[in-house]
């Protein structure tokens, strides 16, 4: 099924000089310079009312107009499903993912996923990119994100999040004690041998983390962690990059390392607690149309509370 939407906008004067498909890029980065091409060359981008070419520059001020043809993606299926809303309104979903649900369809996850539930509660999400979806939560990290509920509005989103105007900040459990907070701020790229995992790369994406001590335990760290980049996997590489691994990570943690002295309980904890310890527990953003700034909170699971519990009682068994 095909379906036709309209997105307006204007050329800012910054971009004078710029090839057009070069500015529609910039405009537009939900989609490839080569379906903007292609769109160019079918005649469904104007600017002012009048059809460029690809390479004619433009001058700054141009109203340009598009002609979205959307396929939908018919293989995403709707799944009755959990699904916490924190927000809802015509532009925007947000939600608070719970660990173990993966975000998208995709290898090894054909279904029963977060955009499998958004469709089953907003069927028309099923024409836009990647079913709205903005940005991404891996698997075990539970929290919060947004997702779009119309086509300018995903578009506008995409733009803010590449800008880094998004708030992302998080809570995780580290395994060692950090003295205090920092930044870290090393490229992310493909793991050079193993394929599945990121790693600091010299050649990667630029990716920066910030993140300050929130409570110190016997031999781990909460921290508050706040991203300005939005690698893969970039919170647990950071950290392991740095010594300072997440607490339950299958993946950048390497053995599990229990204190001497610790409680059964202590311990039981520890090796039960079977994904990072990691949670998206805010967001902020500006509303794509009322331009208004808006924030989320989503609370701690369950999990991680009482992972705490458990740290700072064995904190005060060994004063």
């Amino acid at each position: 099924m095909t379906t036709t939407n309209s997105l307006e906008t204007t050329i800012p004067p910054d971009m004078a000089g710029y090839r057009f498909d070069k500015a529609l890029a910039t405009l537009f980065p939900t989609y490839s310079r080569a379906r903007l091409q292609q769109w160019l060359r079918e005649g469904h981008v104007l600017a002012d009312s009048k059809i460029l070419r690809a390479k004619d520059k433009v001058k700054g001020g141009e109203i340009v107009q598009v002609k979205v043809q959307l396929i939908e993606e018919v293989s995403w299926k709707a799944q009755v499903m959990p699904l916490t809303l924190l927000y809802e309104d015509e532009d925007i979903f947000v939600v608070n993912k719970p660990a173990g649900l993966v975000v998208h369809p995709g290898t090894g996850n054909k279904d029963n996923t977060l955009v499998n539930a958004l469709l089953h509660h907003a069927p028309e999400l099923s024409q836009l990119p990647r079913a709205g979806i903005v940005h991404r939560l891996d698997k075990d990290t539970s929290g919060v994100l947004v997702v779009a509920h119309s086509l300018t509005a995903h578009t506008k989103l995409v733009a803010q999040l590449q800008r880094h105007e998004f708030i992302r900040e998080y809570q995780a459990v580290v395994t060692g004690l950090l003295i205090a907070g920092g930044t870290v701020d090393a490229p992310l790229g493909r793991h050079p041998k193993l394929r599945t995992r990121m790693a600091v790369v010299e050649d990667g994406k630029e990716a920066i983390t910030h993140y300050r001590v929130q409570k110190r335990y016997r031999s781990h760290t909460h921290i508050n962690v706040r991203l300005l980049t939005g690698r893969t996997h970039q919170i647990r590489v950071h950290m392991a990059h740095k010594r300072f691994p997440l607490l339950g990570d299958p993946v950048y943690a390497k053995r599990l390392q229990i204190p001497s002295e610790s409680s059964e309980l202590f311990k039981q904890t520890l090796r039960t607690f079977s994904r990072q310890a990691l949670h998206a527990g805010r967001l902020g953003l500006v509303h794509p149309k009322s331009g208004e700034s808006m924030e989320w909170i989503a609370p701690l699971p369950d999990d991680m509370q009482n992972l705490l519990a458990i740290l700072e009682q064995d904190r005060q068994e060994h004063l």
